[in-house]
């Protein structure tokens, strides 16, 4: 089991692909002790996307290992603090100086 890993996430966080993503996430769970999770490409996240990491993260929680959620996407970040679930997955939510205003 590796230290470290870092996932680049690409596909949007949808019902559409709950299902394979779970795996991947899962899988790469697995395979470390803290993983880095690279969201800076997911153009589209739903409330099933929403679960996925909530998921992820009481899973990390649950081994005794950690997941950092990075790089949030603009649709990422608006959908977090819609639900309010900001402090609930635990990791800051940066926006970039073109997006402050």
């Amino acid at each position: 089991m590796t230290p470290r890993k870092s996932l680049a996430l690409e596909a949007p966080l949808t019902i559409y692909h709950a299902f394979e993503q779970k795996r991947l996430l899962l899988d790469a769970l697995a395979e470390c002790e803290e993983l880095e999770l690279d969201l800076a490409q997911v153009g589209e996240i739903d409330s099933a996307g929403l679960q996925l990491l909530l998921l992820l993260k009481r899973e990390a929680q649950r081994g005794g290992k950690r997941v950092a959620l990075i790089r949030h996407s603009q649709a990422v970040r608006a959908t977090i603090e819609f639900c309010n679930l900001a402090a609930e997955l635990g990791d800051p939510l940066v926006i970039p100086a073109a997006e402050a205003g």
